[in-house]
């Protein structure tokens, strides 16, 4: 069997590909990309002229069928995307569980590198480590408005395009408050890269009279917790109980939404149960 390589590429600064990836790129006998115009920019830039097969949303499962067949044929396959890490909010899912489940003696080898995401949150100001990634929000308001509801305790990171950015942060802005904060990354190791923060309003008012283009990463800041005393937890606690949650369950739910360790909660589940 041929071996698949899951290789991630610069998110905008091409000199942030790593050694390893070019190594890779060079010596696999086909490389699956989104576009090939925009890989083959890339490629060419670095001297590599290994062959080249679109793998995008729209052909997933037929060029997956085709890459498995070329992995029975003991060559090697590397999957890139047009940027970042493939797989992520990126096509290479269908790839990754049709190879373990029809070829599961094939060696998959990622090569990391650069993510939108960890360099946003590195140039970030953060209160703690915890955050949660949505990937790209769905398009419907009400379903946005869910998802921003259902993480209001925890860091949000999501992906948005520049022109549905200011209608997103509006839904943002009716889900959890004019005073909730939210940080917006744009362009992140080029040029001009900015990493702006505010309430919604105030970034709405930034690109009111700035350049928004290009790809974005935004995050909203988590709200904080709500104080619970020790008998509205014993509460809450018996009506999971009665949904059948374990403790160890019942203790992430509520260490979630309350400020209180997951030890604390975990003890009380115990002496409840």
């Amino acid at each position: 069997m041929g071996d698949l390589y899951i290789v991630a590429t610069p998110i905008g600064n091409k000199d942030d590909i790593t050694l390893r990836a070019l190594q890779t790129l060079k010596t696999v006998d086909l490389i699956a990309c989104e576009d090939s115009r925009v890989s083959k920019k890339l490629l060419d830039s670095f001297g590599i002229n290994s062959k080249l097969v679109s793998y995008h949303k729209f052909n997933e499962k037929e060029r997956s069928e085709m890459l498995i067949r070329t992995l029975e044929e003991e060559k090697s396959v590397a999957l890139i995307s047009d940027a970042g890490m493939p797989c992520i909010s990126d096509p290479g899912r269908i790839l990754v569980k049709e190879v373990k489940q029809t070829l599961p003696e094939t060696k998959i080898t990622c090569i990391p590198g650069a993510s939108a995401v960890t360099t946003f949150l590195a140039l970030t100001p953060r209160t703690g480590e915890e955050f949660a990634f949505i990937g790209f929000l769905p398009r419907v308001k009400n379903q946005q408005e869910q998802i921003l509801t259902q993480y209001k305790f925890v860091d949000t990171v999501f992906f948005e395009a520049a022109n549905r950015l200011i209608e997103t942060i509006n839904n943002i802005k009716a889900a959890r408050g004019a005073n909730c904060k939210i940080a917006i990354g744009r362009e992140l190791t080029k040029l001009y890269e900015e990493v702006k923060t505010g309430t919604p309003d105030e970034i709405i008012a930034y690109y009111n009279n700035h350049t928004l283009k290009g790809e974005i990463v935004g995050m909203v800041y988590a709200d904080p917790k709500e104080a619970a005393d020790e008998a509205e937890l014993c509460d809450k606690i018996k009506a999971l109980q009665g949904l059948n949650y374990s403790a160890k369950d019942i203790s992430q739910i509520l260490s979630t939404l309350y400020p209180i360790s997951k030890n604390a909660v975990y003890k009380l589940a115990l002496k409840k149960d």
